[in-house]
Order: structure tokens, then sequence, then C-alpha cells
């Protein structure tokens, strides 16, 4: 006999539930009580979405820590609620938001395709700011280009 076991990592998580429609809590609350077969059929937003991964220098390796994050503000005053941060490898220290790991904060967008939401993902990467931050440029554009 052999035993597989799967979990989703944080950005695929984070990308297929920026299109879940039907609120989240009332479905772990149903899956906690035994409920489930009770609940409405689960509802989906048509939109495309992408997530990106900001994540620290020298990642994989021994992220640097402490390095000041700017530009999170921006993100939610400019590309809300299309574009939002998510928070992984980041800790207050003061007023300031620092990274504390190697996969720093995802970057989740939305739009009407793959096109759209690609484009405002990077668009709010592009306002975060952090010394010696990498993310991949690749994400769903192969994907966009075939849609």
């Amino acid at each position: 006999m052999i035993e597989f076991n799967a979990r989703f990592g944080d950005p695929e998580t984070q990308v297929v539930l920026a299109r879940l429609k039907t609120p989240l809590g009332g479905v772990l609350m149903a899956a906690a009580t035994g409920n489930l077969a009770h609940l409405e059929p689960t509802r989906w937003s048509d939109e495309a979405a992408v997530t990106v991964v900001v994540a620290s220098h020298n990642y994989p390796g021994p992220p640097r820590t402490g390095d000041p994050i700017t530009g999170l503000d921006e993100v939610a005053a400019e590309d809300a609620p299309h574009a939002y941060v998510l928070h992984a490898g980041t800790k207050r220290d003061g007023d300031a938001v620092v990274s504390a790991g190697g996969r720093v904060l995802s970057v989740t967008a939305t739009g009407k395709d793959l096109t759209e939401a690609r484009d405002r993902a990077y668009r709010a990467v592009a306002r975060i700011r952090l010394d010696g931050s990498q993310h991949r440029t690749d994400i769903a554009a192969k994907a966009a280009r075939e849609a």
C-alpha cells in the first residue's frame, strides 16, 4: 500500500482563494462539523488570478533579514482591490515592516483574463521596494500568450 499526501503551498492557495466567492469561513466550519453536504454549491469568480512571490536576497539560500520594505501603502492605495499584498516572511520593527524570511511576501491580482491579472500583479510588485529582493518574471506568461 502506498499513501500519498498533497497540499497546496502558499502561492498556490493564494491564487485559488482569490477567485473563491463563497465565504471560506463557512466552508471550513461546515467541514469541521460534518455539514459539507448542506452547503450551497461553491461559487467562483470568472476572473483570472495571478500570484507573484517576492523573495529576499540570497533566497533559496540563507535569507538576508531585517531589510525595510516600502511601497506597501502604495499598492493598497493604487492597486486595490484588484491587487493586494500577502505577508509571509515579514515582521514589524517599530513603525517599519522588514524582511524576516526567504519568501517575504506575495502579490495576488485578479483581472478579466490572465493578461490583465498578470499586468496588475507585476505593476504592484514594481511598487514594492526591498533591497536585494528577487521575483520571477515569467509567472503566467506562457498561459497568457496561449489564451
